[in-house]
C-alpha cells in the first residue's frame, strides 16, 4: 500500500527568495484569506517560535492571527513580514495595452 502525505508548501520555502516569491504571488491574488494563509505557511517554514521571538508576539497570538481565527492588525502583518527577512514594496499596476 502506498502512503501519501499531505502537501505542505512550508517544506519547500527554505530561502528568503522562495519566501519572497511565494508571498508576492499571494499578494498578487488580492485575496485576504490566501494572503493570510501564505503568511502562516511562511511562518511555519521559518519556525513559529522564531517568528514569535522576532516580532515580540506570542506563538498563540500568531497562530490565531495567521490561522484565520482572528484578523491581524497591519502592525502585526508588518512585524511578521519583517521577521521573515522580507519587506513590503509598492509598485505601479501595469496599465492594460491600448488603454
Amino acid at each position: 500500500m502506498i502512503k501519501i502525505s499531505k502537501f505542505d508548501a512550508a517544506n519547500y520555502l527554505r530561502s528568503p527568495q522562495a519566501m519572497a516569491d511565494y508571498l508576492s504571488e499571494a499578494l498578487a491574488t488580492d485575496d485576504p484569506d490566501f494572503i493570510l494563509d501564505a503568511l502562516d505557511t511562511i511562518a511555519r517554514a521559518k519556525g513559529m517560535t522564531e517568528v514569535a521571538k522576532a516580532t515580540g508576539l506570542s506563538r498563540e497570538s500568531l497562530y490565531k492571527s495567521l490561522g484565520g481565527t482572528t484578523r491581524p492588525e497591519f502592525d502585526t502583518v508588518r512585524k511578521v513580514i519583517s521577521s521573515f527577512g522580507l519587506k513590503l514594496v509598492a509598485e505601479p499596476v501595469e496599465e492594460a495595452e491600448g488603454a
